[in-house]
């Protein structure tokens, strides 16, 4: 006896076994379809319910390799072109003890929630509460002193340039840690380049005095209210701020009091 090859070599998908009993109908079983919907939510180790990725906020669109323009580039990164884009923000649920910490804060500021904070991203499993800067002191006090909520340390200030974040460009960016409840939160703060002024947490945070002061001497941001905001790294009569995206890459003038280096390209060359 012999048998024919068959024509796939591949086995059918499990689903479309027909495994239908007697008196059943006889019409062909379809295979389930491999691309369903999008879902919305998704479930974490907990089994909780959390939010689906929030779309991204675009912000502006970058040309060439790291932004440089005009070099006569011939590799072809000169072509790159890709959007610059912000997280979104994220509906609730947010999954984990996210829930339960958004619900407390709102409790605890009551009316001044919706007003106080801008935006609530999750992003990559991170919480991160954007406020408004006039509502900033108000917020910090809040997460640490309430008992829910104790975020009692400020892990550090971070800044961070976005030229491209029209009337925002100058963010701030808070880690606090709650020692009592094991949790981890974000705060970020925003201001246009034209008023880089935030509220100093020192009063709330003294752990932020020196970190203020670098993030003022690198970006530019004055913290008002700070008991001594003078640069940290840099020399006090240093022109500019060197890690905001408009400093000058290379190729310039490095000054320090009563000495000039000049740039690279204009220093003795040794053969």
């Amino acid at each position: 006896m012999t048998f024919d090859s068959p024509s796939r070599t591949e086995s059918p998908p499990e689903a479309a076994v027909d495994e239908r009993k007697h008196g059943e109908s006889n019409e062909p079983i379809e295979p389930p379809s491999m691309a369903g919907p999008i879902q919305d939510e998704t479930e974490n180790d907990n089994g909780t319910a959390e939010s689906g990725p929030a779309p991204d906020e675009i912000i502006g669109v970058r040309r060439g390799m790291f932004g440089v323009s005009g070099t006569g580039d011939t590799s072809g990164y000169g072509r790159l072109v890709r959007t610059v884009t912000l997280p979104g923000g994220t509906e609730p649920p947010y999954g984990g003890y996210f829930d339960g910490l958004v619900a407390t804060l709102r409790a605890a500021l009551g009316a001044e929630f919706e007003a106080a904070v801008e935006k609530i991203v999750v992003f990559r499993g991170e919480l991160t509460l954007h406020v408004r800067r006039e509502h900033l002191v108000a917020v910090a006090r809040t997460l640490r002193d309430d008992p829910a909520l104790r975020f009692e340390l400020c892990l550090g200030v971070s800044g961070v340039h976005y030229p491209d974040d029209q009337d925002r460009e100058l963010h701030a960016v808070y880690q606090l840690n709650s020692i009592t409840h094991n949790r981890r939160l974000r705060v970020e703060v925003s201001a246009p380049d034209a008023d880089p002024h935030i509220p100093s947490l020192y009063a709330v945070y003294p752990t932020t005095d020196w970190h203020e002061r670098e993030t003022y001497d690198f970006f530019g941001i004055l913290f008002d209210g700070h008991p001594s905001l003078t640069r940290i790294s840099m020399p006090d009569d240093w022109r500019g701020h060197p890690q905001r995206k408009d400093y000058p890459l290379g190729g310039i003038p490095v000054e320090y009091k009563g000495a000039r280096i000049p740039p690279p390209d204009e220093r003795r060359a040794y053969s």
